[in-house]
Formats: structure tokens, sequence, C-alpha cells
């Protein structure tokens, strides 16, 4: 199978690229700022900025792929409500130029949106519940979900919740936990703010089966539902660090200059029952999180 993935070294692509390496796929891997940190005999990386949009659409023609993953995106959240140009531009129009190519060459699209699409006034959000998103960054990912619907496309669109995990340039709310606990330093940890934190390698083996057996529509693929606090005092106990670092804090102490949902946590009924893969228990996620964070320090 020929399949493109935009993204592919960020936090998620670079573990589709790893999942997809198993097989006799041909994958063409989209990065720019950073490498791919995997070689395998198909893999084809195009160093291509998202924001060429030409230079996008002509590689997905050309290429012709069966599959398109779309994750990349821009995710900063208080970074798209301070540069709205930057985040339309990478968030909408780039999405909008995927979609268009993806229509031509008749690819099947999966799109990896986010639950910020939700304004979290309830939490446990399931794929019909209506979005209402509170940030910028929320409504870009919203826009993008819309014009993937709107075409007639072959689509899945993913929704995961606070990926986390091992293998990216920056630090997610994971690594950044353990990194400060590791140094004997304390980490603020919210208990106000529910999410459903997805380890990015589960998160990876569920989209590689939605690959092969193409749900059409939208699906909801995370973790359990956990506030902040809680899911640092689990990662601390299952890395062995000193818990008692964690110091509980609200929303309201936090200097965010964007809206953040106080329960986006989502409902993953449907994918539960329709995927093979245990991408959402916590105790195998952190397990997996910790095996890989010790490799990545050369520990065994």
């Amino acid at each position: 199978m020929r399949i493109l993935i935009t993204g592919g070294s960020g936090l998620l692509g670079h573990k589709i690229v790893k999942e997809l390496c198993q097989d006799e796929h041909e994958i063409y891997a989209l990065q720019y700022k950073h490498d791919i940190p995997i070689t395998c005999k198909k893999l084809f990386k195009v160093k291509l900025d998202l924001a060429n949009y030409i230079g996008v659409e002509d590689l997905i023609l050309k290429v012709e792929p069966e599959v398109v993953v779309h994750c990349a995106a821009y995710t900063h959240v208080d970074g798209c409500e301070v540069n709205k140009g930057y985040a339309w531009k990478i968030n909408v129009e780039a999405t909008r130029s995927i979609v268009r190519a993806s229509r031509v060459v008749k690819s099947f699209l999966i799109y990896v949106s986010t639950d910020y699409v939700f304004d979290g006034e309830r939490g446990l959000y399931n794929e019909t519940d209506i979005p209402n998103p509170i940030s910028y960054y929320g409504l870009t990912k919203l826009i993008g979900e819309e014009l993937v619907k709107s075409s007639d496309l072959l689509y899945t669109i993913v929704r995961p919740s606070a990926i986390y995990g091992v293998g990216a340039e920056k630090l997610n709310f994971a690594t950044f936990v353990i990194e400060k606990l590791r140094k004997n330093e304390p980490v603020k940890a919210l208990t106000d703010q529910y999410v459903s934190p997805t380890l990015n390698t589960l998160l990876a083996k569920a989209i590689v089966e939605i690959i092969q057996l193409r749900p059409m529509g939208i699906l909801h693929v995370a973790g359990e539902r956990m506030n902040r606090y809680e899911f640092a005092v689990k990662l601390a106990e299952e890395m062995n660090l000193p818990k008692e670092l964690i110091e509980k804090a609200e929303m309201k102490d936090m200097n965010w200059k964007a809206k953040r949902p106080k329960d986006s946590s989502l409902n993953i009924s449907k994918a539960k029952h329709l995927l093979k893969t245990n991408f959402y228990e916590t105790s195998l996620a952190l397990k997996t999180l910790k095996k890989e964070y010790l490799a990545s320090k050369g520990v065994n």
C-alpha cells in the first residue's frame, strides 16, 4: 500500500511511520524542521513545509497515495491564539490543499483532530456531540474537520486527547513531568482540568488498524479520563519517581493566553468496539512509556 504521512517527524507521526515500516508499505513521510528518526526499506522522507501548499499538492498528485494520514498541525494552543494568521495557514489552508489533492487521486484520508473542538463544560464527549471550541487552536482544527467532511472523500476523523510519549523534539506533559521529577524539582499539575491522556505509540497502532479497516466518520481514540494531577501521580508511580514533588494547581493559577476546556475527556466506546488495539488502558500505556523512555536514555 502507498501511504503518505504529514508530520512524519512529530510526536505521533514518527510512531505511525515506525508501525508502518514493519510491513511492506511504500511510505512517503513529510518532515521539515526535524528529521524523522527512522529508516526502513520503503520509507521516503520528503522535506517540505506544510505552508508550501503547491508543493504539498504536487507531491500528493505525483505519489498518488492510496491513504493520506494528515497528523501535522500547529498545536501550540497559546501560540495559535497569538499568531492566528500562522495557525490558519497551517491548520486550515494546508488541510484544504491536502483535501483538494487527495480528492483528485481518490485517497482515503485520515485527519487527526483534537478534543479541543469541545468547550469542556461536561466531558466524556461522544462522536455525535456538537463541537464548540473556546480557543483559536480548537476552532482551526474544527474547520479542518469540516473541510474533510464536506469533501466527497472517504475519510476517518480521529480525535485523540492530550497526546504524550517519547520521540519528538519538544517535551510533552508526560516527559516534562518525568524530567522535572528526575531532577528532584517540583512540578505543578492541575486538579480541575480533565483529559483523556493518549500515548503516541498506542494511538499510532490504532491508526494503522484504521488504515486497514477504513471506518467512515469520526472516531474518538484516546485514553481513560483523569485530571492532570492524577495522571502525573500515576506516571511518577510507574517511573519510581518522587510523587510528593507533584504540587496541586488549578486552572485559575495558570497564566494562559488561550482558554482551555475544563473537561475535554472523550467517550471511546465506539473505537473500543471497532478496534482490536488496546489504545486506552492507562497501565499498559505507562508501562510502554517507561520502557521507551528508559531505552531513549540508554537504560535497559
